[in-house]
């Protein structure tokens, strides 16, 4: 069986969430690579209002992925190394950590397939939005 990897932070689990996890499901096996409290802070100048361990735990409840680890603060690319999957899901609007990843798979002679998943309802299921409309 293929083994599949997403990455996000999830803080704010929602019906989007759920279709890109279902999508990425359908490669294979789902590891999906939960961002770091820290990470999140660098890259959205704020922190998740759910911390990493409570993040993990609430995407296991989905029951979508079969695996689901921390990524790491200073070398976000290590857990695919770890993991080795034959696939990498990215969101369709996901953009951070996603510039210089092939070029990191090459390197590490990695022969691992980049996809982009199709979005759920952006208007209406999309963190940002949601976080905004609730006041969060």
């Amino acid at each position: 069986m293929k083994k599949a990897m997403v990455f996000g932070t999830f803080d704010i689990l929602h019906k989007g969430h759920e279709y890109l996890l279902n999508q990425a499901k359908k490669y294979g096996f789902l590891v999906v690579a939960i961002a770091r409290d820290e990470n999140v802070k660098k890259i959205k100048d704020r922190f998740p209002i759910h911390n990493e361990r409570q993040r993990m735990k609430n995407l296991r409840k989905l029951k979508i992925a079969d695996k689901v680890v921390l990524g790491y603060i200073k070398e976000p690319y290590k857990i695919i190394a770890e993991e080795n999957p034959d696939i990498i899901c990215l969101g369709y609007d996901q953009s951070f950590f996603v510039e210089g990843l092939e070029k990191w798979l090459k390197d590490k002679k990695m022969n691992v397939k980049v996809v982009r998943l199709k979005p759920h309802k952006p208007h209406k299921y999309k963190s940002s939005l949601l976080r905004e409309r609730t006041k969060l």
